[in-house]
């Protein structure tokens, strides 16, 4: 590998950061969910802000993002066996952090990312 450079003053801050909340790794109730499904939700999150914008909220005003296997694997670096065992950590088959909707017809399915709060 090559020498890499230091962070020099105004440098330190340019780069921007996806968050992934801290409870995820603190509170007991998310301890079987493997660190690449916390990295995943933290993905998710961070589309939700633009999902906002981007007015995609449904008759009950939920906020809902489209994010494909396909995209997963791509911003994961996974195959697509990994890519679907992360989703179903996160879905009702797991931990139930997240819920999708089947649009059928070739179209990106509906996922609604839940409160990992309440």
């Amino acid at each position: 590998m090559s020498q890499l450079s230091y962070f020099h003053s105004e440098r330190a801050e340019q780069f921007t950061f996806y968050r992934i909340p801290k409870a995820l790794f603190t509170d007991k109730r998310f301890s079987k969910l493997s660190s690449g499904a916390k990295i995943l939700y933290g993905l998710m999150l961070d589309r939700m802000s633009l999902s906002r914008k981007s007015g995609w909220v449904d008759d009950y005003q939920r906020v809902y993002i489209y994010f494909t296997l396909d995209e997963i694997m791509q911003q994961l670096g996974c195959a697509r066996e990994k890519a679907n065992r992360l989703m179903a950590e996160l879905d009702s088959r797991g931990i139930g952090l997240i819920e999708t909707k089947r649009q059928g017809l070739g179209r990106a399915n509906i996922i609604y990312v839940k409160d990992f709060i309440t």
